[in-house]
């Protein structure tokens, strides 16, 4: 899976942040969501347009961002 196929980045949607399939809910809300301790399935029945898909691709964008921020700072 490529979380680029599902992320989407709109300037005037949600002040910017990184969004699921153009939908105005955010990778943060998804990340937050998880770190509260919801499961996946409570997410999924709490807003069935998302699918595991989705948050699997907010899994892999926060670890790709995490990834890329280690670079850059340790080529700082």
């Amino acid at each position: 899976m490529n979380y680029r196929n599902i992320i989407t980045i709109e300037p005037d949607k949600r002040g910017g942040k990184p969004c699921i399939r153009r939908m105005r809910i955010t990778v943060y809300d998804v990340l937050g969501w998880l770190a509260s301790g919801m499961s996946n399935a409570e997410i999924l029945d709490d807003f069935p347009e998302l699918t595991e898909q989705d948050i699997r691709a907010c899994l892999e964008f926060a670890a790709d961002r995490e990834h890329r921020l280690m670079a850059v700072v340790g080529a700082a």
